[in-house]
């Protein structure tokens, strides 16, 4: 039967839009065998060499789309994880942020794993494997989609593209982990390093706390070097614990169990990093939101086009200053703002001292007071305590802050005596005749003393004189 030229063109249309809302789906052509079955290579087997670790040893795989590169990591002799390669990122599509429905082009975020299932070596994009997009958090928030890959070709339509070299690299890479007894492969996908200065600059993001969620799995990964377990409950991600009883994504945590000693690294990783964030929004560190034409790739391919997209990767991202100043700062922000207003003031303090000295050079000796800074040691702070506290536990400046600025108080150099009688109460019915009598008769005695004109006394060991007399209250 003849189907008329425009009902063909249009089944073919229809076949291409599904492909590509259904995200990197690969699995309709066969390239033929062989592909798969390639060794690694004697560059890759070096570096595994160089690192303690073997071909069969598990495989863990960090991505970052901001940077746009990808990371093989292999678990050495010690049962350590160690960075084998980094692999730039040939082509991502979408924006920073998680994937939330199918067709999206988003590139997922999150915490994701690879079974043996989900290699394909017969995909149309050279070599492929399905990274496990929904998983349960994503069930858990009713996130739809599917289909997302690692694969060659360079070209996304929401799946980490890189070039078939790399690809057939990396899945040698796994494909001998899965064959060395490996049952599952950890993906660790993030929207950029989780360094302090990146959470600096996306912390008015929408997707910040989601962001923040996810650097605490990263920390457990960077403190222990160890794959971190992972659950899913009350919707939200739990990094480094295991459950006593049963896991639902969707209902609350039940009771956990936890390493107490990588828990104490990481919340000492967190404090500090969250005290840079502070301290460089404190500095005037802008937030900002990048928005793509669509995803972008890694500067060594600098001048490639997307076929699928030519016009994407035309200009670069855009970043968009936010304005921050009708959100009221972190409790964490206004700490580390006052610390920066101490140290400007030390600083002041040093540079004029000299001068200082200078004038107090004739100055009788001087006695330190120390006086608090108004609010120091008063509620406030984090969680009610105290701004000197806050600043002990969040290592601000990696180290104690410099003591308040001191103010110094001259007093004489004998102390002042304490035994002085109080000076007599004055009756107010005594005439001023008889005040004034009163008055010449002490001066007459006075002059009428031996030697009173030739000698006088030493004010630093003489009595103090009485007080002159005030009025009857």
């Amino acid at each position: 039967m003849n189907l008329p030229f425009w009902r063909i063109a249009a089944f073919g249309l229809s076949v291409a839009t599904g492909a590509l809302l259904a995200g990197c789906d690969n699995s309709y052509l066969d390239n033929g065998p062989g592909r798969s079955e390639q060794p690694i290579s004697s560059a890759t087997l070096a570096q595994m060499t160089k690192i303690d670790t073997t071909p069969s040893s598990p495989v863990l795989v960090r991505a970052y789309k901001k940077e746009a590169e990808l990371e093989l990591w292999k678990m050495n002799s010690e049962g350590r994880y160690a960075l084998l390669k980094t692999y730039p990122i040939c082509r991502w599509s979408g924006q920073l942020g998680p994937k939330k429905v199918e067709g999206d082009m988003q590139v997922p975020e999150g915490f994701y794993t690879i079974a043996p299932g989900q290699m394909n070596p017969n995909s149309h994009y050279y070599l492929a494997f399905n990274v496990g997009y929904p998983n349960a958090y994503d069930r858990a928030l009713g996130r739809t989609g599917g289909a997302v890959m690692v694969h060659g070709v360079c070209s996304s339509a929401g799946c980490f593209s890189m070039t078939d070299e790399q690809v057939a690299d990396i899945y040698t890479i796994a494909r001998d982990a899965f064959r060395g007894g490996q049952r599952e492969i950890q993906l660790q996908s993030y929207p950029f390093r989780m360094t302090a200065e990146n959470l600096a600059k996306y912390r008015l993001d929408p997707n910040i706390e989601f962001w923040k969620e996810l650097k605490n799995g990263s920390d457990h990964f960077e403190v222990a070097k160890t794959e971190p377990a992972v659950l899913v409950c009350g919707k939200h991600y739990v990094f480094g614990a295991t459950a006593n009883g049963a896991v639902s994504p969707s209902a609350p945590c039940p009771s956990l169990n936890r390493d107490g000693e990588i828990e104490t690294a990481v919340a000492e990783k967190a404090a500090k990093d969250d005290a840079k964030v502070a301290a460089l929004a404190a500095s005037g560190v802008k937030p900002i939101r990048t928005v793509y034409a669509d995803g972008g790739q890694n500067p060594v391919f600098a001048g490639y086009k997307d076929t699928s997209d030519p016009d994407a990767l035309a200009a670069g991202p855009e970043e968009i200053v936010l304005n921050d100043s009708a959100k009221p700062a972190p409790a964490v922000v206004k700490v580390a703002t006052a610390d920066a207003s101490r140290r400007r003031a030390a600083a002041q303090a040093a540079t004029l001292a000299p001068v200082q000295a200078a004038a107090s050079a004739a100055q009788p000796p001087a006695q330190t007071v120390a006086v608090a800074s108004a609010g120091s040691e008063g509620s406030g702070g984090v969680w009610g305590a105290s701004t000197q506290n806050v600043k002990k536990w969040l290592h601000l400046g990696g180290q104690d802050q410099p003591a308040q600025p001191e103010v110094t108080a001259y007093v004489p150099e004998q102390p002042i005596p304490t035994d002085v009688p109080l000076p007599p109460q004055r009756d107010a019915a005594i005439s001023q005749g008889e005040k004034l009598h009163i008055a010449l008769k002490a001066s007459a005695a006075k002059t009428a003393s031996p030697g009173a004109a030739q000698t006088r006394p030493d004010p630093a060991t003489a009595a103090p004189a009485a007080a002159p007399a005030q009025p009857a209250q």
